[in-house]
């Protein structure tokens, strides 16, 4: 540990509530939980690029403990103080403990983090490490900003990457705001034009935008490094402070504009990765309660993330973490609500097995806060648990998977679906019928960022993937897509009029459907990634939002946005005559069949 010349001087004992740093009484309170640790230090730091910390401060384990909660009381201190901690214990990876006191960490709780000028990789002791930030969330004026609650019946989801709207050059954003929440704001014209009800952000939690292949960063953002930091590349303010306005901001200004705010949340994993992977945070400061580790050899994580660890999301204090970032980004981010990324995991217990009442499921469901939120499921995870229709509760409503494949095979002539097809028009009856729910429990797709765009679904017959490094190794070979007869883009008028047609009927389908529908960013104007269903790794114009394309094929926006219109006005007026489930409108005859033996 470092030297401690300096550790006791002025500072209390502090309080073991509220977890993570707090401003109070002329001072910060700063509170970490760590069940198996022998010793916890609190280094402090003057600026972002220190290597070592000016002060560092001891927490005795009698005196600054409470059961397994550690904190101090540092008087003197105010918001933008920059801190870490390190964390002393055993480090016996065969028994789940990964103690390394050498290794200055995040605190889980801190709502921002302050990066080096030179982006150093943090994680192994070596180099400038990453800092945490304490933040004063009470200073914003929120100017009475509400939460549109807009019904789920009334409403059409965009699912969008916050940096690749606004990034491309053409975008007409001012050049130091493109990518940037602040960039976003100043397209929120064109959201309201098109009609949609609500974004649905790719991760905005900091990420690690690790190199993949040949050099390559992560674009998506599932690679979490915090469950209440922003993600500090989004921000066109360099501070760390900065960040978290310009965020309200663009929450605020969508909210005036009636668009409701989704996050795709990734709760399942995080950036430390496998065995070999970087100490940002959790591995350090308690590996064996954060992490599910494989039964008869602890020292491997349990994998069903596919990213190469599992959070232990039904372990008390994880679950209480989780809770505190869901209270946080609501109650001082005026988020509405959430889609959670491979939700299936969080119905796992810390062996892997399925529970039948998950805890972590059944306190996001009941829990008065979240009461009124929009929560979404991707009902599945990457070791084969797939539970579309079966996912626990009674608010959740499900990426229908069933859907977006089901009405693929339809539109490029497979045999045998069409009575799947006709369930997927109706709100599929066959996987939600059983319960008396409502129709919108399914969220009807045909396309996400995973995978093709809707222009590349009718234009390729397999994926192109040869971009990112992998030998096209990589991303799914299961499209379930058709050229037309030519593979890419042609000039043939023909296959152009089919492909056009083809991608008029995908919109049709999916906005005219029962169920709630989601759109992907830029399918409106045929935005395409050149036959790659995997641009993970693509923060370049492959990904972006080609903003040329709004001219282009403005009859297809105009298409898009009448039928958005249709539909609204469809569902206000149902929801003046019937708020009924889907064993209700068959029952009562509501929906009729003609032309078609089933």
């Amino acid at each position: 540990m470092a030297d401690r010349s300096a550790t006791s001087h002025h500072i209390q004992h502090g309080l073991p509530f509220p977890i993570g740093p707090r401003c109070q009484d002329g001072g910060v309170n700063f509170c970490l939980f760590s069940r198996n640790a022998r010793r916890v230090e609190l280094l402090l730091y003057h600026t972002a690029n220190d290597k070592d910390p000016y002060r560092t401060l001891s927490l005795d384990p009698v005196s600054n403990r409470t059961y397994h909660y550690w904190h101090v009381f540092v008087p003197g201190l105010k918001a933008g103080q920059l801190y870490a901690y390190r964390v002393d214990g055993h480090h016996d990876p065969a028994q789940g403990h990964r103690f390394n006191a050498s290794i200055p960490l995040l605190d889980p709780y801190a709502k921002t983090i302050a990066f080096p000028q030179t982006r150093s990789k943090a994680g192994n002791g070596k180099g400038v490490p990453w800092k945490s930030v304490v933040c004063d969330m009470s200073k914003y004026n929120w100017e009475d900003d509400e939460h549109p609650r807009t019904p789920f019946s009334q409403t059409v989801i965009y699912e969008m990457h916050v940096a690749g709207f606004t990034k491309h050059p053409n975008s007409g954003v001012s050049p130091d705001k493109r990518g940037t929440y602040a960039g976003l704001i100043e397209k929120i014209p064109y959201l309201v034009d098109l009609g949609v009800t609500a974004v649905e952000l790719l991760p905005v939690f900091q990420f690690d935008d690790k190199p993949g292949p040949q050099g390559r960063k992560d674009y998506w953002g599932y690679s979490p490094v915090s469950f209440f930091a922003l993600h500090q590349g989004y921000s066109s303010d360099p501070t760390p402070l900065g960040s978290l306005a310009e965020f309200r901001n663009m929450v605020k200004e969508l909210h005036k504009a009636g668009i409701e705010v989704i996050l795709d949340v990734v709760f399942n994993h995080t950036g430390e990765g496998g065995e070999d992977g970087p100490t940002y945070s959790f591995r350090g400061i308690d590996n064996s309660v954060y992490y599910s580790l494989e039964q008869g050899n602890l020292a491997k994580y349990a994998n069903y993330s596919g990213t190469g660890n599992t959070m232990n999301a039904n372990h008390p204090a994880v679950r209480r973490m989780i809770i505190d970032s869901l209270h946080y980004w609501v109650k001082e981010m005026h988020v509405d609500g959430f889609r959670f990324d491979l939700a299936s995991i969080l119905a796992r217990d810390h062996r892997g097995h399925i529970i039948e009442n998950p805890p972590i499921l059944w306190d996001i469901e009941s829990d008065p806060i979240l009461a009124g939120t929009k929560l979404i499921a991707e009902a599945w995870d990457a070791a084969g648990l797939y539970q579309v229709g079966t996912f626990v509760g009674d608010s959740w409503k499900e990426w229908n998977g069933k859907f977006r494949d089901d009405v693929r095979s339809f539109m490029k002539g497979d045999n045998g679906v069409i009575k799947r097809f006709a369930s997927r028009l109706v709100g599929s009856p066959d996987i939600y019928g059983k319960d008396e729910r409502e129709p919108e429990q399914s969220i009807n797709f045909i396309t996400c960022h995973d995978g093709f765009t809707l222009n590349d679904l009718v234009s390729y017959n397999s994926k192109h993937n040869e971009a990112n490094g992998e030998d096209n190794r990589d991303g799914t070979d299961h499209n379930l897509s058709w050229n037309g007869g030519v593979e890419g883009p042609t000039d043939d008028p023909a296959i152009e009029d089919w492909r056009n047609r083809q991608i008029r009927n995908f919109f049709s389908i999916t906005l005219l459907s029962v169920g709630a529908p989601m759109l992907s960013m830029g399918d409106e104007v045929r935005r395409t990634q050149r036959g790659n269903n995997n641009a993970y790794c693509q923060d370049n114009e492959l990904s972006w939002f080609d903003w040329d394309l709004v001219k282009k094929n403005q009859d297809l926006f105009r298409f898009v946005r009448e039928l958005i219109r249709m539909r609204l006005m469809r569902e206000s007026a149902q929801q003046q005559r019937y708020p009924m489930n889907l064993r209700e409108m068959l029952e009562q005859r509501l929906i009729a069949w003609h032309g078609v033996r089933l």
